[in-house]
């Protein structure tokens, strides 16, 4: 597999460690991505993170033309909000992961509504920062199903 797997990231995720450490843990984004790489293993990686909706939009779209093996994405408050990014992740042709640190369903009410759930293959939630390289470890399990046999 020569594709990349695009780990996306949105808003506030880079004050990760800072950020409710009650909540988020003290891993910072730079580690998450370093246990991301090495559970990709030689599967390239594109790992970006972002406060600006725009620009995550710009990166399914980027995905899509690449084309992109798979996308991981914690779309973070975007999740409850974004109907830009829900339509962008619909055109993408591959598995999508959506990824949160939290157990988004033990929180408050406002966090129980997943735009992005509508049109993820699969979704973890409430595995801290450990959910990011089993969510890349899931990506490879589900793109090796999905590839043609030799």
């Amino acid at each position: 597999m020569t594709a990349p797997i695009y780990v996306l990231n949105g808003p506030n995720l880079n004050r990760l460690g800072k950020r409710e450490p009650e909540i988020y843990g003290r891993t910072t984004l730079a580690e998450v991505e370093a246990m991301c790489r090495e559970a990709a293993d030689v599967i390239q990686l594109e790992f970006r993170q972002s406060n600006r909706e725009y620009e995550i939009v710009e990166w399914v779209h980027e995905a899509i033309d690449t084309p992109a093996a798979g996308i991981i994405i914690n779309p973070a408050a975007f999740t409850f909000t974004s109907i830009a990014i829900l339509d962008a992740l619909k055109m993408f042709p591959g598995p999508v992961i959506e990824l949160h640190i939290s157990n988004i369903h033990r929180r408050e009410e406002i966090y129980h509504r997943s735009l992005v759930s509508r049109v993820a293959t699969a979704v973890i939630a409430g595995l801290g920062p450990s959910g990011y390289p089993a969510a890349v470890r899931a990506m490879k399990q589900l793109l090796s199903e999905r590839a043609p046999p030799p």
